[in-house]
């Protein structure tokens, strides 16, 4: 939905317009997290901002089945990384080969379409920042939900100053022609944000039931899902060298995410 919106920004004001609402809405049923929580939803936010800003600038200048694999691929990478270089902590040899297979996938996705040319480096860019970003509220929440006394009033917050923080800098950005173009085409903004929540809502909940490691690499098949969508909503060439390198990406992860477990 957001990158078939002509106007994107409007599309991603109007996905934190529905986040902000169900925030709200469910901070006013559960209690307030626990005072530590706090600086931790502070540094959320702002990497959530950054996120979004630069996913939305991703979007904009490549193929949806090429930037979002990249996104995606790049984080748990980034933090398999973080882990060893700030951490101190050892990586075993199943993890290794994680990253290697990760690394060789993302490789392949920026040479899908030949050598990338200094054209294509501010997506590519745009891509894997988007990536880190990922990987850095990945890390903040998962520290900050444990402070909170409670999962679902840490989530209540974060997507209620989520939502706030990216619409007062969409606005901040575009001003009130920004209000004009979120009345164009409400719905299909709104439906995306709810799917949003929902998504994340699922990983939550899922995360409370099943085996951790599993369910993060289930997850990430949305990497060639998003391949394919891409292909068949979008018309976006897709391509052996793109689908394998894909494929791969998705295996280190999953080598990645079980290996930690």
């Amino acid at each position: 939905m957001a990158h078939r919106n002509a106007d994107r920004t409007a599309g991603f004001a109007l996905m934190n317009t529905a986040t902000l609402g169900c925030g709200a809405v469910l901070a006013c049923l559960v209690p307030l997290p626990d005072r530590a929580a706090w600086p931790f939803l502070a540094a959320s936010t702002v990497l959530q901002v950054g996120y979004q800003l630069l996913l939305l600038q991703a979007y904009r200048l490549g193929d949806f089945g090429q930037m979002y694999p990249i996104a995606r691929g790049t984080s748990p990478l980034v933090v398999a990384l973080l882990s060893v270089t700030v951490l101190g902590r050892a990586l075993p040899a199943g993890q290794a080969v994680g990253v290697l297979v990760v690394s060789l996938g993302l490789a392949g996705l920026a040479f899908a379409g030949g050598r990338p040319g200094r054209a294509h480096l501010p997506a590519l860019g745009a891509a894997l920042g988007t990536g880190v970003l990922i990987a850095g509220y990945t890390v903040v929440d998962g520290a900050g939900v444990r402070r909170a006394g409670g999962t679902a009033g840490y989530l209540a917050w974060m997507f209620l100053a989520q939502g706030a923080a990216v619409l007062l800098v969409a606005l901040a950005v575009r001003g009130r022609p920004l209000l004009t173009a979120m009345r164009s085409r409400p719905w299909q903004g709104l439906a995306g944000g709810v799917m949003s929540l929902v998504a994340y809502g699922l990983v939550v909940w899922a995360q409370t039931v099943g085996d951790l490691a599993a369910i993060a690499a289930l997850r990430e098949t949305s990497i060639l899902i998003a391949a394919l969508i891409g292909a068949l909503v979008l018309r976006e060439p897709l391509g052996r060298s793109r689908l394998a390198a894909g494929a791969a990406v998705l295996v280190g992860i999953a080598v990645l995410r079980l290996g930690h477990g």
